[in-house]
């Protein structure tokens, strides 16, 4: 089985890319809502971000997102005491989860696949790419974050560039939804032919 990460910055698009090929029979790992669920229900996952975040980290039972959020921008080391508890938990998830799938490719959309790690799991790797206005214009919409804010988060994401170096398939998202249906339809085809030649 080939496994794929689909990355790409925020407000690019990947979700939506990572739809179209649901839509197509390819099961796909949403590693940040993983995460997040993996932060809420894993006992020790809870237990060490208490330890690292206080008793504020999770409110009424829940995590408390909008303090830890406040918490790592303002201080990249916490961000990576974070993500050093969590990415490892997400990985193995991935692996358990992948093993369980019958389809001839999995997927695993990551906007930090390369950061988290989770790059040394997969065969190929898509990016997403879009103007950065466009993506600005997308995550105003969908967040209703300040412009000051969304850039703050793009930089703690990885870099264009170094994604696209390190990429396979590369999927530009400027909106022409048959465009975008043809790219993905490419993309599953060179994948399944890859797969037959073995």
């Amino acid at each position: 089985m080939i496994k794929i990460g689909l990355t790409g910055g925020i407000g690019t698009g990947k979700t939506t890319i990572a739809k179209r090929f649901e839509k197509l029979g390819i099961p796909v790992y949403y590693a940040d809502d993983k995460a997040k669920a993996i932060m809420q229900q894993n006992p020790k996952v809870r237990q060490q971000i208490i330890d690292l975040f206080g008793n504020k980290a999770y409110k009424d039972n829940r995590l408390n997102v909008s303090y830890i959020g406040g918490m790592v921008f303002d201080d990249p080391s916490l961000l990576k005491k974070l993500e050093a508890i969590v990415h490892p938990v997400v990985r193995q998830d991935f692996i358990n989860w992948s093993k369980q799938q019958k389809a001839p490719y999995v997927m695993v959309e990551n906007a930090i696949l390369h950061k988290s790690g989770m790059d040394k799991l997969v065969d190929l790797v898509i990016v997403v790419t879009a103007d950065l206005n466009k993506r600005l214009e997308r995550l105003k919409k969908r967040d209703g974050k300040s412009k000051e804010n969304l850039l703050k988060i793009i930089k703690n994401q990885d870099k264009e560039s170094e994604m696209l170096k390190k990429s396979d398939f590369v999927i530009e998202n400027n909106e022409i939804a048959d465009d975008l249906d043809e790219k993905i339809s490419k993309i599953d085809s060179k994948v399944k032919n890859m797969l037959k030649k073995g």
